[in-house]
């Protein structure tokens, strides 16, 4: 790994999750050396940030002294007052996250939304390594996104770069997908209708394999079925993300999507959608690559932790 990246100390990385905290410790050539994890206390900020220290200073006893410390969150920081939105666990919102943490742990924390440790993690030793332009996707419980050119994070002046999922999924019941035509609208926790969470999250897939055949079943059961209303539903759900993915071509044109997630261990989501997002691509051929994460559930932990570079450009004032 080059120079760039480290400072050959290892380095510690944490997941804030909405039901556990994972803790690692990285060396510089991206070897886990050490991890931990705890059951996240729910609805209680001052025992989450109390947890993810506690985690931390294990850690640093680990390593034998302090460590860089970069924090993967389920939201992000608002750039105007420093305080946590957009988070799925909700009592985040609101609290000023960032801060605390640097007044516990001192000026060696680092902050991003869990899917952008997730592209910048596949970006430095991962599926999209060596590329220029990398778009991360989450597909999960949720759905979350993430930009990474010339091997650093794209952080605009609202703290929302690559939140593709609280778009409107494009062409909803306007294509030749008759089975999309018996879909009904949905509503998302943001506020929005038919978001491409609704849809494209693992629930969302559910719900529309529901919707179309009134069997309810998990993305991987459907994608395992060989019956054809499995099959309708998945080729569905392909069209519908591959649809989602053009918009995201057209407009940065990234050398690597890579996806992640439950959703992402689908095979046939590798064949079929790049054949289908041809069709709404501006371009009369389509050079992208779709892969799938290459560190799969810890790519979120190890992204957090390479957040600190010694000259990456998103340390937290």
């Amino acid at each position: 790994m080059s120079d760039y990246w480290g400072s050959r100390v290892p380095r510690i990385g944490v997941d804030l999750g909405g039901t556990k905290i994972e803790a690692v410790l990285l060396d510089d050539n991206g070897v886990i050396e050490a991890r931990q994890r705890v059951p996240t206390p729910r609805y209680d900020y001052e025992s989450t940030v109390a947890a993810v220290a506690a985690l931390v200073e294990d850690l640093d006893r680990i390593a034998g002294g302090a460590c860089t410390v970069g924090v993967g969150t389920p939201g992000s920081v608002a750039p105007s007052t420093g305080l946590m939105k957009n988070c799925n666990s909700t009592w985040l919102n609101g609290r000023p996250l960032a801060g605390d943490l640097l007044r516990r742990l001192g000026d060696r924390v680092r902050m991003a939304n869990d899917a952008d440790c997730f592209v910048l993690s596949e970006s430095v030793d991962g599926a999209a390594k060596g590329a220029r332009i990398v778009f991360g996707v989450i597909l999960g419980t949720g759905v979350g996104g993430g930009i990474v050119v010339d091997g650093r994070l794209l952080a605009g002046p609202n703290g929302i770069a690559g939140e593709w999922g609280h778009t409107p999924l494009p062409y909803l019941r306007s294509d030749c997908e008759n089975r999309e035509a018996k879909l009904n609208d949905r509503s998302c926790y943001c506020g929005r209708t038919n978001c491409v969470e609704t849809f494209l999250s693992g629930p969302g897939m559910a719900a529309t394999h529901y919707a179309l055949c009134g069997e309810s079943r998990e993305p991987r059961a459907i994608a395992a079925a060989n019956d054809p209303n499995s099959e309708h539903t998945l080729e569905l759900y392909c069209r519908q993300l591959a649809r989602a993915l053009a918009q995201i071509i057209n407009t940065i044109d990234p050398n690597v999507i890579v996806l992640g997630g439950g959703v992402s261990q689908i095979d046939a989501l590798y064949r079929r959608v790049p054949e289908l997002w041809c069709d709404y691509v501006f371009s009369d051929t389509v050079a992208t690559r779709l892969h799938r994460a290459a560190h799969g559930a810890s790519s979120g932990v190890r992204g957090a932790a390479w957040l600190w570079p010694p000259d990456y450009n998103l340390k937290l004032s």
